[in-house]
């Protein structure tokens, strides 16, 4: 079904999304370089899309329960957070084949950005907390700043633990080594 290659990133993807049922600062997630990971890695795009989203999904239902919280509580945020990752997704399309260390690093501070944007336009959008006004749109942005620093960390971070544990288990395990294209 699945090559070595790909349960391999699966699990990895995983394993990552797990981390946010650990204690963490505020918005020190994997989210964003799970995002860009499984885009840049995950060769079938429709897994790419439904395995770092479905981590996801299986995080915040395990922290819904924890936190003895309801579904509709968090539900209200897909749109606000699971977007703004398939975007991220997408970004990481880019980086096929391609996952030299600068290419990562630019991916995963546009990354970070794009999710920063879209996430706090939802808010904004969704929820009324700041009038559908172009300064209550300023002013969501405004007050989402104090939190973008951890997330720049976190998917800085992330990303080079990601990234960088790949490239060395890909040195070590040819199994794992991204197949190349056949020359012509």
């Amino acid at each position: 079904m699945f090559n070595a290659r790909t349960t391999s990133l699966i699990l990895i993807v995983l394993a990552a999304a797990a981390t946010r049922l650990l204690p963490h600062p505020p918005n020190m997630t994997t989210i964003t370089a799970l995002a860009l990971f499984g885009g840049a890695t995950l060769a079938d795009r429709r897994l790419a899309f439904v395995v770092p989203l479905l981590a996801m999904l299986l995080a915040d239902v395990a922290l819904a329960a924890i936190a003895s919280d309801t579904i509709i509580s968090w539900q209200a945020h897909l749109v606000e957070q699971y977007l703004p990752l398939a975007a991220v997704v997408v970004l990481g399309f880019m980086l096929r084949g391609r996952r030299a260390p600068l290419r990562v690093l630019t991916a995963t501070l546009a990354g970070s950005l794009l999710f920063f944007a879209l996430s706090n336009f939802g808010v904004w959008m969704s929820e009324g907390l700041y009038p559908k006004t172009g300064e209550g749109l300023v002013a969501c942005y405004i007050a989402a700043i104090p939190f973008l620093g951890n997330s720049l960390v976190g998917d800085l971070a992330y990303a080079a633990l990601l990234f960088g544990g790949l490239a060395l288990l890909e040195r070590r395990f040819s199994v794992l080594r991204e197949p190349q294209a056949a020359s012509a």
